[in-house]
């Protein structure tokens, strides 16, 4: 653990970027609420055109996250988080200031610079303040504290741009995102973002060589995969919410409609992040490690695909889908972590690559779920496939695993 700090002081730092995160959060999290329903007050012309502004900034940040790794490799972890924090203030009070398809576009693309450099700094900062023994707990709680903020946008936007419209409410969330600089003023120390992890010393194509190991490419692979698989889930659900639950449904006496209904799971896996990712985290931290976490947590999300598109009775489906998203809180914790441990080497490089991969995977989840639809073979085997995918994850660690078990250190090699 870098710059004196004590592990108490430490987790409060973690927590502290987790909440910068959010703060920014606000805006883009309103957004996929109520721009479908208000891309007139923004002056778009047509629907098309709110697929293309929602969904610009990840398209963005898949060749700039490079960028973004090379800018921290020579910029203090401070300076990137206080530029992300500016430039999120800057988009989402933009949107209240701006309108045009045009302009919109130049602010989603902003913003996806801003979500890069926060989230490439947190995953810093968490290595910064970590060490083997509470990284999986503070990886947890950072992921968890974050989408807190999402939570956040998703229903006071919900409840504030109906009743005071768009622009006042984008300004607002926006001068709320600058209450982000004081935070990261306080509780992030001075010093490179590299300082915790320096790089081997070898010069040349050697330190390539170093960094690039075979744990390193793998958990890179898996973050590639698992994202891919968590977005064609996400990306489904209101698909398969909305051919369960078309008319409303009468779920535990009272009729619910599937778009409030999406929203209400969506909400229910934001609070239970912080303390869910956090216990799942703990506990690979013990003495029995990641990888067997790791392989449960697989087997699980394999057993919740395979049952999500079944005919089920509407509570017992309810039920799967909140499990599913537990085994995507418990996995997306454990791989972020594995992450974390194997990014020791150089960890902007590293945990650059590892950004630029999932944010890959949730790319690509919708559009192979999309045209998995509208193919004959349709949800089903789809689903299936999925499954079997998440038991070549665990299948793949299994060396690792009995390694583990022999107590040998696997992310040295």
């Amino acid at each position: 653990m870098n710059d004196g700090i004590s592990k108490r002081g430490g987790e409060r730092a973690v927590v502290m970027v987790g909440a910068v995160s959010g703060l920014a959060l606000f805006g883009d999290a309103m957004l996929y609420v109520v721009l479908p329903i208000y891309w007139k007050e923004a002056g778009l012309d047509s629907l098309w055109q709110v697929g293309l502004v929602l969904s610009i900034n990840r398209f963005v940040r898949l060749p700039l996250n490079p960028l973004i790794g090379w800018l921290y490799n020579r910029l203090p972890l401070r300076a990137g988080l206080y530029a992300a924090v500016l430039l999120a203030a800057l988009t989402t009070a933009g949107y209240g200031i701006w309108k045009g398809f045009a302009a919109w576009l130049v602010l989603r693309a902003l913003w996806g610079i801003a979500w890069s450099l926060l989230r490439i700094g947190g995953y810093l900062t968490v290595i910064r303040y970590s060490d083997r023994t509470n990284r999986g707990r503070l990886m947890g709680r950072y992921n968890g504290v974050w989408r807190l903020g999402s939570l956040v946008g998703v229903l006071f936007g919900g409840i504030l741009v109906p009743a005071a419209g768009l622009q006042p409410v984008a300004i607002l969330f926006g001068v709320l995102a600058l209450a982000g600089l004081p935070l990261v003023a306080l509780y992030i120390g001075r010093g490179s973002a590299d300082d915790a992890n320096p790089p081997p010393k070898a010069a040349g194509d050697r330190t390539t060589i170093r960094i690039w190991t075979r744990p390193v490419k793998k958990i890179v692979a898996c973050g590639l995969l698992m994202a891919t698989l968590h977005a064609i889930f996400g990306s489904a659900l209101s698909y398969l919410i909305a051919s369960k639950f078309s008319q409303g449904e009468l779920i535990l006496g009272i009729v619910i409609s599937s778009t409030v209904l999406a929203g209400m799971l969506e909400a229910i896996r934001c609070l239970w992040e912080p303390f869910l990712g956090s216990w799942f985290g703990r506990l690979s931290d013990g003495p029995a490690g990641r990888t067997p976490l790791l392989l449960l947590s697989a087997a699980a999300a394999a057993l919740g695909f395979a049952l999500v598109p079944l005919e089920l009775p509407p509570l017992a489906w309810l039920l799967i889908v909140l499990y599913v998203k537990a085994t995507g809180t418990m996995m997306t914790t454990i791989v972020d972590a594995m992450a974390a441990d194997v990014a020791k080497s150089s960890a902007v490089a590293i945990m650059t690559a590892y950004s630029v991969a999932t944010d890959l995977g949730a790319a690509v989840g919708p559009v192979v779920i999309y045209w998995a639809l509208g193919r004959e073979f349709g949800l089903l085997p789809a689903f299936l496939a999925c499954s079997g995918l998440f038991l070549l994850i665990g299948w793949s660690y299994r060396t690792e695993y009995r390694m583990e078990r022999r107590g040998e250190e696997w992310a040295e090699r």
